[in-house]
Parts: structure tokens; C-alpha cells; sequence
């Protein structure tokens, strides 16, 4: 089996990559300029040297068709596109373009070359905008409070009109927010955890962070694109949420950090209304039944060991650069 990550260097695609890997899959990773990325995620799990990496463009046609022609995948996954919420509001012609454009360039060229390639798309649950009245189900209204949510609907809507007009094998994963180490420092949950052991050893002072009091539905990444490969392995395309069921406030993440280093978040966190979002979601809590029931697939990993392994990390990190320094 060949798979072909698009996006291949983000957390998601690292974790993907070593779980196809270890399945004796072939992989084939993109990136905007693969001789220019270092890949730094890949090289973290000890796989970069193990995975094909090709330069590829998302948002330009002729690239995508000449990558999957050459490659001639089996699976393709992509992960790429532009990443962030919060940038979404300073950048939103370029998030819109990269994640509807690049999509639809994917679905085309697997129109135009091959149907038979099963497809998986990242969605995000951000489309759902807030669940107050309930975790959302797969059959839950979009109501998307960012231009990264709007990009990522569009996407949701189009991916099933290709499946529905053309019988393509492809499926949107409706990933609630996930996390790891391999998380970059501009992810609120990354910059809290690095923040606190930074802290912990002089190297910093204070953290500024915006809205702490939203709730959010955290899992396990290396958890979360295992759910992704099952919806491939599947007899009939179907979009899936993928969460754990359980959720916490952002102020629970912020004392359980700094809690795991020994000091008390209230004497060094602040709260900068400059951080604020335009608009954001007070409450986002998925509901994970399809994916247990059709996919077999259910999350084990807590809010609580998640951060324990952030943090572990991030001491880790800082004692690694000591060291070198």
C-alpha cells in the first residue's frame, strides 16, 4: 500500500506517517518546499529518513495532478492547508484559499487520474461553532465562527459532493482539538506547557494569554490519526467526529501545567485582552459514538495524561538545549 501525505510535516503528519509506517505502508510526504523544511517532527520520531518527501503546492492544480500521477497512491491525506484559528482572522484570504483550494485540487485530480484512491480530509470541529446545547454529532449544524471554520465547512460540503457526483471513496475526519508535544509553540496549549517550564527554570517570568475560560474537548493526537486510517479501511465512505466525549476549560489546563512544575499559574499568568479573538466559542464538546461504533475506534488517553506528556516534554526540551548550551 502507497499513501501520500499532504502536510506531512505538521504534528498530525508526522503522527500519520509512523503509524502507516509501522502498517508496512510506503509513504510519500509533501511539503511547499520539502528542500527547505527540515521536517523537524519527522526527524523527532526518528522517520524522516524512512518517508519519501516531494515539493507540492496544494493550491496549484498542475503540481498536485503531476505528484499524485507520479506517486500513484493508494491513500491520500490531506492535512495540509493553513492551520491556525487565530491567524485565520489576520490572513483570511489566504486560509480560505489554501484549505477550500487545496481540497479541491486534491479532489480533481483524483477525479481526473484514478477514482479509486480513497481520499481522507482534515475537518475541524471548529465548524460546529459552540455546543452549549449539547456535544455535536455528525448530523450537528455548522454554525463556523472564524474564517478558518468557514474554510474548513466549505470544504466539508464540497468533499461530499465530489463522494456523491463523481462515487468517490472520500471521507472528512471532524477532529476535535488533539495534542502532543509535537504541537508549534503558536498553539495555546504548547505555549502554556513551554511557558510553565520556562518558568520553572528562570528562563522567563509571566505568560499572557487571552480567553481562559473557554472549554474545549482535548485528545491525544498519536490516538486521533489512528481514527483517520480506519475511515479509509472502511466498505463505504463516511465523515466521522473524532474526540474523546470529555472536555475541560482552558483555566483547568493552565493550573494543571503549571501544577506539574511545582508553582501556582495565578502568580505568573495574566490575562491581554489584545489575545482576544473577534468572535470564538465558549464551549466545544464532541460526541464520538459513530466513530466507537463503525470504526471500533474510541480515545484513552485523558486531559490530565496529556498534559502530564506536554510537560514531560517540554522539561525535556529545555534540559536537551542546557546541555548543548
Amino acid at each position: 500500500m502507497k499513501a501520500l501525505i499532504c502536510g506531512i510535516g505538521g504534528q498530525d503528519g508526522a503522527y500519520l506517517s509512523k503509524l502507516l509506517l509501522e502498517k508496512g505502508y510506503i509513504v510519500q510526504g509533501t511539503s511547499r518546499d520539502a528542500m527547505t523544511t527540515s521536517f523537524q517532527n519527522l526527524s523527532f520520531l526518528g522517520i524522516k529518513n524512512d518517508v519519501q518527501l516531494v515539493s507540492m503546492a496544494l493550491n496549484d492544480f498542475r503540481s498536485v495532478l503531476n505528484t499524485i500521477q507520479r506517486f500513484k497512491p493508494d491513500e491520500v491525506y490531506n492535512l495540509g492547508g493553513q492551520s491556525s484559528v487565530g491567524l485565520s482572522f489576520d490572513q483570511p484570504v489566504e486560509s480560505i484559499e489554501s484549505i477550500i483550494g487545496g481540497t479541491l485540487n486534491v479532489l480533481e485530480a483524483i477525479r481526473f487520474l484514478d477514482s479509486s484512491i480513497r481520499f481522507y480530509n482534515a475537518g475541524s470541529s471548529e465548524c460546529f461553532g459552540c455546543t452549549a446545547n449539547g456535544s455535536a454529532t455528525e448530523i450537528t449544524p455548522f454554525s463556523p465562527r472564524s474564517p478558518y471554520a468557514v474554510a474548513k465547512a466549505s470544504s466539508f460540503w464540497l468533499l461530499k459532493n465530489y463522494r456523491d457526483a463523481y462515487k468517490l471513496f472520500a471521507c472528512t475526519g471532524i477532529l476535535f482539538n488533539h495534542e502532543s508535544p509535537l504541537r508549534p509553540d503558536r498553539f495555546v496549549t504548547q505555549k502554556i506547557v513551554c511557558s510553565a517550564a520556562r518558568i520553572k527554570h528562570g528562563l522567563q517570568q509571566n505568560l499572557e494569554l487571552g480567553n481562559i475560560k473557554i472549554i474545549r474537548d482535548w485528545g491525544w493526537a498519536p490516538e486521533f490519526v489512528e481514527a483517520m486510517w480506519l475511515m479509509l479501511q472502511q466498505q463505504r465512505p463516511e465523515d466521522y467526529i473524532v474526540a474523546t466525549g470529555f472536555s475541560s476549560s482552558l483555566e483547568y489546563f493552565v493550573d494543571a501545567s503549571f501544577s506539574h512544575f511545582g508553582l501556582n499559574w495565578r502568580d505568573h499568568v495574566s490575562v491581554n485582552i489584545n489575545f482576544m479573538r473577534p468572535s470564538d466559542i465558549d464551549i466545544s464538546s464532541g460526541c464520538p459514538l459513530k466513530a466507537k461504533t463503525n470504526l471500533g475506534w474510541s480515545s484513552n488517553v485523558r486531559i490530565d495524561d496529556i498534559i502530564k506528556f506536554m510537560c514531560l516534554a517540554a522539561e525535556e526540551k529545555i534540559t536537551h538545549q542546557a546541555i548543548q548550551f
